[in-house]
């Protein structure tokens, strides 16, 4: 077989096979040592960052640590400022791997991993996705998800997608006509799996439902469907279940961190123990025992470019009572979901769209602190943002003009910036929310 994607992986300097054997002896590590090996790594990654990385060393300041929960939860303003200044010493911006978050809760910026703890994370991937015969550099994926509409992005995207073997159709245009060409596709491509927005293929899974037709009994090759990104609800995996004729299998990550969350063969949401440590965690940020609801808050083992340590990722869950420190299981997530936008043409566009549009005003400078859109009215949006100075009408006129390009035209926006902005229940923003009905 040739391993098209490991051989990118390598190219672009991910020690992949470097990173899969440690993986696998990480996973042969025995349930009464995973403990201590987690106890170990986690005061190693602090011990690191405390002596190479500035920004930690201001977040702890003279703080008397004596046990891990004395350790400050960070949040994602403790990012916002110029990356160069958030690397750790001997890490440069491009000799790490460089991401910026969707910004789907609202608070976005730009992230560093460096390239071992990447590989990690693709080991990571590789396995979970393998547990159901699913194999990145064989496996054709139809992948439900955003692209850049910029020439360079644009590219770039698609030439990622040739190396990952898989087929995308972008989710910027839901309405029933885009929908038929992807059933047309279908009937085509010898897919193996769906992977992408939950909103978007829920969608999708309506769609069939319209035309009553098993997505399976026209593309046979079908084994799963992963969604990931946005909250999955059970009336939802049921009709995608009915509609697909595959298993739902569903994901939780975060760009910044690794795959969090994964559902296994036995139905279970198993939580990545080997490369991250997950507490759930009250409002003064006490630890909470196995069963209550909490904020989730995450460190990342290995990450030593970037300090990611006792991070609050801004959701809210609960582990299962059945956890334990290698195999710990996500009982439920709450939060992590995405209106859908109605356009006056009848065009249907999922709430993280507005991830492409509004990237012109997420600089790596960390100017805007956070932002949500509201859609008031079918061709009216009101984005409200948090900002150390207002924006400018130069960048106004981006976000205008990449609305026209990711939705349509004559829509109209209005730009409030604020001091402070409404969260929900759960203390999370939402990036998107639709107020029409």
């Amino acid at each position: 077989m040739f391993n098209l994607f490991n051989i990118s992986l390598q190219i672009n300097g991910f020690q992949i096979k470097k990173a899969k054997f440690a993986f696998e002896k990480i996973q042969a590590i025995s349930e009464s040592n995973f403990e201590n090996y987690i106890t170990s790594k986690r005061n190693e990654i602090v011990e690191h960052h405390l002596k190479e990385n500035r920004l930690y060393q201001e977040i702890i300041g003279d703080k008397k640590i004596e046990k891990w929960e004395d350790i400050p939860v960070m949040t994602k303003k403790d990012f916002q400022k110029p990356l160069e200044k958030r690397l750790s010493n001997g890490y440069v911006i491009k000799k790490v791997y460089v991401n910026k978050t969707s910004g789907s809760s609202g608070d976005p910026f730009v992230f560093a991993k460096d390239k071992y703890c990447h590989a990690l994370t693709w080991a990571n991937i590789f396995y979970r996705f393998g547990q159901f015969d699913l194999n990145f550099n064989s496996s054709l994926q139809a992948r439900f998800y955003g692209i850049p509409l910029d020439f360079v992005g644009n590219t770039k995207e698609r030439i990622k997608d040739v190396f990952s073997n898989r087929y995308r159709f972008p989710v910027f245009d839901l309405s029933d006509v885009f929908l038929e060409k992807v059933l047309k596709t279908f009937s085509k491509k010898h897919f193996d799996y769906i992977n992408g927005y939950t909103s978007s293929i829920v969608l999708f899974a309506k769609f069939l439902e319209k035309k009553n037709i098993v997505l399976n009994s026209i593309c046979p090759s079908l084994k799963c469907c992963v969604v990931t990104s946005e909250m999955l609800f059970e009336e939802d995996k049921q009709l995608m279940e009915k509609q697909f004729g595959v298993p739902i299998i569903n994901e939780y990550g975060a760009s910044e961190l690794d795959l969090i969350a994964f559902q296994n063969p036995k139905k279970e949401w198993q939580v990545n123990s080997e490369t991250l440590f997950i507490e759930i965690v009250d409002e003064h940020n006490n630890v909470l025992p196995y069963g209550k609801e909490g904020r989730i808050v995450i460190t990342s083992l290995y990450n030593k470019a970037h300090p990611f340590i006792r991070y609050d990722i801004g959701d809210i869950g609960i582990l299962d009572e059945n956890s334990s420190y290698k195999k710990p299981l996500l009982k439920k997530l709450i939060g992590r979901t995405n209106d859908v936008a109605l356009l006056p043409s009848g065009k249907k566009s999922p709430g993280l769209t507005f991830y492409y549009i509004t990237k012109s005003i997420i600089e790596d400078d960390g100017n805007v602190k956070e932002f949500i859109i509201k859609q008031t009215k079918i061709d009216t949006f009101d984005i409200e943002y948090v900002s150390e100075f207002e924006l400018s009408a130069i960048q106004i006129d981006h976000i205008k003009k990449a609305s026209s390009t990711y939705l349509e035209e004559g829509l109209h926006f209005s730009f409030n910036r604020k001091e402070k902005l409404e969260r929900t229940k759960s203390g999370k923003l939402k990036q998107f929310v639709s107020l029409v009905k």
